[in-house]
């Protein structure tokens, strides 16, 4: 399919989605969902980390994931802010907050959101919120359009950029293999300090409460997360303002799906475009692809023809040419044997011809008696 032909089609399909939803798009819910019944998350309390990077160890191992060029013992990695990446689930950095004689240290990593910004932005679905309160992804589905970094309000998902064949989208998993089993997530059980706390999520938003209650010197009175994008299943609790340790206040309690509803509803017909477009655009782009390595493998199967051919034109002038000499040799050979042959000939027919000389002086002499 050529671009003109798409973009006629695509139209086309937009009229149509036009029409078919202009009467249904205003009924789009706006409304919350509080999460899966007795779901499980993790309170992460700011003032108990020391920032020992151990919980960035075991995400590594219990992942699988490549091998850090700093050694996890290393803690001058803290003297810059880092963020997640595709080889990175989970990340610790060094905060410094006014009017404190000590650093602060906060753990990142996906939030699991009770209404994921990056399944509502995925189009294939690639994006689950399981009932354990995991927000799990996959890649099989995945075109990689990444609109799931754009849409997420934490910057969380990271891309296989240095991946050439199958690049895919990563981030932290809550370990739901490891839940599935009855186990911790890798980082909370190695926690020397206690620092994470793991439990159903309307249990530790009671916990993050009663200490903010039980130590108010200690804590600010908020329990992040709780209700930030409509809440997520990773909360935190600290000693000093969030926007101290790198986190983004000004979020408000929506979810990402009700910032959706509202622009799909005024716009309606922007419901049937969207897959369509972004498939399109994905269907011309493979075919581009295609394209390429046909007229690559084209131009390898020309290029190895054409050397064949002069290789076989060398192969037959070199033939010739050795033909040629070799008939040559044979003939100063031949002429060499016969140049030689008279040469002997000529030689001994001469000594034939020379007169033999008399035996004796008085041999032949006329007159004389025998």
């Amino acid at each position: 399919m050529d671009r003109r032909r798409f973009l006629t089609l695509l139209g086309s399909a937009g009229l149509t989605a036009t029409v078919a939803t202009t009467g249904t798009a205003k009924a789009a819910s706006t409304g919350t969902f509080p999460g899966y019944k007795d779901s499980y998350g993790v309170l992460h309390d700011t003032t108990r980390c020391i920032g020992c990077r151990k919980c960035e160890q075991a995400c590594n191992e219990v992942n699988k994931l490549p091998a850090p060029k700093a050694k996890f013992d290393d803690l001058t990695v803290l003297e810059k802010t880092r963020r997640t990446d595709a080889d990175s689930w989970t990340v610790v950095n060094r905060y410094n907050a006014a009017g404190l004689d000590h650093p602060v240290f906060r753990k990142q990593q996906c939030n699991h959101c009770l209404e994921p910004a990056c399944a509502s932005a995925c189009f294939v679905k690639a994006f689950t919120k399981n009932p354990d309160g995991s927000v799990t992804y996959d890649g099989s589905l995945c075109v990689g359009c990444r609109y799931c970094m754009v849409a997420c309000p934490f910057n969380v998902p990271a891309f296989q950029y240095a991946e050439a064949f199958d690049p895919l989208i990563q981030k932290c998993t809550m370990c739901h293999p490891r839940l599935a089993e009855g186990k911790l997530p890798g980082c909370v059980e190695i926690c020397p300090k206690e620092a994470l706390t793991f439990g159903r999520r309307k249990d530790l938003v009671r916990i993050a409460h009663e200490r903010i209650r039980q130590n108010p010197g200690r804590y600010i009175d908020h329990v992040y997360g709780e209700l930030e994008m409509g809440g997520t299943a990773w909360m935190y609790i600290s000693g000093v303002p969030f926007s101290a340790t790198g986190m983004n206040e000004e979020l408000g309690t929506k979810s990402a799906p009700e910032y959706t509803a509202g622009a799909l509803g005024a716009v309606p017909m922007v419901v049937g475009i969207w897959p369509i477009l972004l498939t399109g655009a994905y269907a011309i782009t493979k075919r581009k692809e295609k394209i390429a390595a046909e007229e690559q493998a084209e131009a390898v199967k020309q290029a190895v023809a054409a050397s064949r051919a002069e290789a076989d034109d060398k192969l037959k002038a070199a033939l010739a040419k050795a033909d040629k000499d070799k008939e040559a040799a044979v003939t100063r050979e031949v002429k060499k044997a016969v140049d030689e042959a008279r040469k002997t000939f000529e030689e001994e027919l001469a000594a034939k011809e020379q007169p033999e000389a008399p035996e004796g002086d008085d041999a032949g002499k006329p007159g004389e008696d025998a």
